[in-house]
């Protein structure tokens, strides 16, 4: 009875340690997986933006809560576009403290005549799947890692990174900007005031 005992909670061991995750290497299975969601919509103008069509598009950026990551740009079919409107286009997107794209990328669905395209792109890096402990860690006879292995890393740094497209393809090298950007950081620490010029704030435990 003892020997029946043993040997099914052996098989029960043996079993459990058999399912869950895989990670036989020293490099994650747990990837970031980068998704682009692309919305728009079609503004008509001529020689300046209508106060309607402009009042539509802050209203739609305001339902789509456009801010820090999204990318804003124009696509229009003809060539010579509208300057007047694409400026007012881009003074509204400016209060939200963004820039506008110079490419736009390909959307689905013919642009009306006399119309252009408001297209905002936004980007999101994620790491699907974790945390995942769907493997206990002993026994395991197969040498694999912790089936969590590589989840805190790579969902930190798919939430930390600027522009969750450079773990696709990441920058192209540019000597005169990385120059800039090596010293942009020196040059904010050595003009900054020092926080303490102001003196220190008095703080204590009675009420005001």
């Amino acid at each position: 009875m003892k020997t029946y005992q043993a040997t099914a909670l052996l098989t029960l061991a043996l079993a459990s340690a058999a399912c869950g995750t895989e990670n036989r290497g020293m490099d994650s299975v747990h990837q970031a997986v980068v998704r682009r969601t692309d919305y728009v919509l079609d503004i008509n103008a001529s020689g300046g933006l209508p106060a309607e069509e402009r009042r539509r598009l802050a209203d739609w950026f305001n339902a789509l809560r456009l801010g820090y990551g999204d990318r804003v740009s124009i696509d229009n079919p003809d060539p010579y576009g509208d300057k007047q409107s694409y400026r007012q286009v881009a003074s509204l997107v400016a209060q939200y403290g963004l820039l506008m794209n110079d490419t736009a990328p390909v959307t689905q669905g013919e642009i009306p005549a006399g119309a252009f395209r408001v297209v905002v792109s936004r980007v999101k890096a994620e790491v699907p799947g974790c945390p995942d402990w769907s493997r206990p860690a002993q026994p395991d006879l197969n040498s694999n890692t912790s089936s969590n292995f590589g989840c805190a890393t790579n969902s930190n740094l798919a939430a930390m990174i600027a522009d969750p497209e450079d773990l696709l393809d990441g920058q192209a090298s540019n000597k005169t900007s990385s120059v800039w950007q090596s010293t942009k950081a020196i040059k904010a620490y050595r003009t900054s005031k020092p926080s303490g010029l102001k003196g220190l704030t008095k703080e204590g435990t009675r009420g005001q």
